[in-house]
C-alpha cells in the first residue's frame, strides 16, 4: 500500500509516474479506485511513494485576492453551473493554440478526463459532475503537450491539482491550473446504480444529464435527465435522491472527510466556485442567474483572468466575506454517521429506498437552516470587519 486508503484520493500521480507501469487502479467494493502495485515487476524504486500529493503535502502560504465574476454571455451563463468562468478562460486557451483538461463524460456516462483542442469540444467540460472523474492518461498527456511549448489549462479538484504538479515534478510556464471548491467526491458506482434506476424507471437509456439545472433556480438548482424516449426528469436538489445524498456527504470518497487540500493558499492559479451568499455579501450581482467566487493565487492566474476581461464581468470581493457561506473552501465535509451502512445495503437496495432509509434528515428543512446559519455567521462575521 503506498498509501493509507482513507488518505489516497485516487489521484493517478503514482500510475502516472511509475517507470515500470506496474500500478493500476483496483475498484473496491465502494466503487473507488486504488493503486495496486504488481510485486512481481516492482524494482522498489521509491517512485510511488515520493509523487504520493497526501504523503507529501506541501503547505502554500499565500492570500488570494477574490473575485465575483459571471460571464457577459447569457447563453454560456445559463448552461453553465455558476457564472460561466471557466468557458471564458478555456476559450481564450483555445484560441491561443492551447489545450484544455477537464471532467467530461464518456458514452455510457461515466465521468473521466479529457481534452480538448477546440472551441467547439468546450461543451464537454461545461457544468459540474458530482462523480469522482478518472483522470487515467491526462497527466502524461497534459507533459507531453507542455514540453511540445501548447499551453495547457488544466482543471480539477485540489488533489488532482496536487497529484498533477506532484507527477510533472516542476513548473511549467505554459501551464495554467484551475481548481474547485470541492464538496467532495461520489462514488462511481452510487451514481452508475442511480442513473440504472432511473432508466428502469423511464424505460429508456440516459440521452443526457445535467447536474446544475438552473430551470427553476441557481439556488435551489436541479438534476435533470433525458432519455432515449423523449421522457425528461428535472428534480431540484431536495427531490433528487442522488443530489440529496451527495449532498448530506453520505456517498463520499473516505479521503474527502479528511481532506488536507481545502485551504485558501493553494497549488492552482485559480480556484473556481459557486458565490454561495452572494445576495448578502455583494446583493448588486445576485440576480440568481449563477456567480462565480474566483480566488487568484498566482500572478500566471491574475493574467489570465486579466486577458479575458472584455468576456466578463468581475468585482473585487472580501476574501472572508466571500468564502462565509462555503466553508468548504477551507475544511472537510463532515462524514455522514451512517455512510458505512449506506454502502453496506448500496447492491442490496433499490436506490430510491436507499436513500429513504439512510438520508432521513428533512432535506429541504436542512438546507434552509444551514444556509440560515451561515448567512448569521456571515452577518456576524461582516459587522466585525
Amino acid at each position: 500500500m503506498i498509501v493509507a486508503s482513507k488518505q489516497c484520493s485516487g489521484c493517478y500521480a503514482c500510475v502516472s509516474k511509475c517507470p515500470q507501469n506496474c500500478i493500476r487502479m483496483k475498484t473496491d467494493d465502494e466503487g473507488f479506485w486504488y493503486p495496486e502495485v504488481l510485486s512481481e515487476s516492482c524494482i522498489d524504486c521509491g517512485v510511488c511513494e515520493r509523487v504520493c500529493p497526501a504523503k507529501h503535502e506541501q503547505a502554500q502560504i499565500n492570500e488570494p485576492a477574490a473575485f465575483a465574476v459571471y460571464n457577459k454571455d447569457e447563453k454560456v451563463r445559463g448552461g453553465s453551473s455558476s457564472g460561466g468562468v471557466f468557458t471564458a478562460l478555456a476559450e481564450y486557451i483555445i484560441e491561443s493554440g492551447g489545450v484544455v483538461f477537464g471532467a467530461e463524460f464518456d458514452e455510457k456516462f461515466n465521468v473521466v478526463h479529457g481534452f480538448a483542442e477546440q472551441k467547439s469540444e468546450l461543451g464537454r467540460f461545461r457544468g459540474s459532475k458530482y462523480v469522482q472523474s478518472r483522470i487515467g492518461q491526462s497527466y502524461i498527456k497534459a507533459r507531453q503537450f507542455l514540453k511540445a511549448g501548447r499551453t495547457v489549462l488544466f482543471s480539477g479538484t485540489p488533489c488532482q491539482i496536487a497529484g498533477l504538479k506532484s507527477y510533472l515534478g516542476h513548473g511549467y510556464d505554459n501551464l495554467f491550473t484551475v481548481d474547485l471548491i470541492c464538496h467532495g467526491v461520489p462514488s462511481p458506482k452510487v451514481w452508475d446504480k442511480y442513473l440504472k434506476h432511473k432508466e428502469q424507471r423511464a424505460g429508456a437509456p440516459v440521452a443526457g444529464v445535467n447536474f446544475r439545472s438552473k430551470q427553476q433556480s441557481w439556488k435551489k438548482f436541479a438534476m435533470a435527465l433525458s432519455f432515449g424516449n423523449k421522457m425528461v426528469y428535472n428534480k431540484t436538489l431536495d427531490k433528487d435522491e442522488y443530489l440529496r445524498a451527495f449532498l448530506q456527504n453520505v456517498t463520499l470518497r473516505p479521503s474527502c472527510y479528511e481532506c488536507n487540500f481545502k485551504t485558501l493558499g493553494r497549488t492552482s492559479d485559480l480556484t473556481l466556485a459557486d458565490f454561495w451568499g452572494v445576495d448578502v455579501v455583494m446583493p448588486d450581482f445576485a440576480d440568481d442567474k449563477g456567480v462565480s467566487l474566483v480566488l487568484v493565487h498566482s500572478d500566471k492566474g491574475n493574467n489570465l483572468l486579466e486577458v479575458i476581461s472584455d468576456k466578463i464581468v468581475r468585482q473585487q470581493a472580501d476574501l472572508i466575506r466571500a468564502i462565509a457561506f462555503n466553508s468548504a473552501a477551507i475544511k472537510p465535509v463532515e462524514k455522514h454517521p451512517a455512510r458505512d451502512l449506506f454502502f453496506g445495503d448500496l447492491n442490496n437496495m433499490p436506490f430510491d429506498d436507499l436513500v429513504k432509509k439512510y438520508c432521513r434528515i428533512g432535506f429541504k428543512t436542512k438546507v434552509r437552516r444551514a444556509y440560515r446559519s451561515a448567512g448569521s455567521k456571515a452577518k456576524r462575521l461582516i459587522a466585525k470587519i
